[in-house]
């Protein structure tokens, strides 16, 4: 991990996780389209025929399996690290793809 933020391979191994859970999850009605800037790794997800949607944000840690994890939220249009009270929060277990099936509860496509 360095300070300017999250290594390349990690950032390559992350969007091949991605783009599996799409393909194995999200065929036919949306996709996951991850983008990073400095220690983040933000999941949006895009609806076939619209612009992508902030749905959750991840903090590199150093731990490929162990991510902060802070929700998008609509209401006040920020992402918070505090909020557990929503569908899926169960999933999340500092992975990438339990942030994705908590995402997909939360804000089902």
């Amino acid at each position: 991990m360095t300070a300017i933020g999250i290594p390349k391979d990690v950032q390559s191994s992350a969007q091949q996780i991605v783009e599996r859970f799409n393909q194995a999850n999200l065929r036919s009605s949306a996709v996951y389209v991850a983008r990073f800037k400095g220690m983040y790794l933000y999941l949006d997800r895009k609806d076939y025929g619209s612009a992508p949607v902030a749905i959750c944000r991840l903090k590199y840690t150093g731990s490929f399996n162990n991510w902060g994890f802070a929700i998008f939220k609509h209401s006040s249009n920020r992402y918070d690290s505090e909020e557990f009270m929503f569908p899926g929060a169960i999933y999340l277990d500092g992975t990438i793809e339990g942030a994705m099936r908590c995402s997909l509860e939360a804000y089902p496509p």
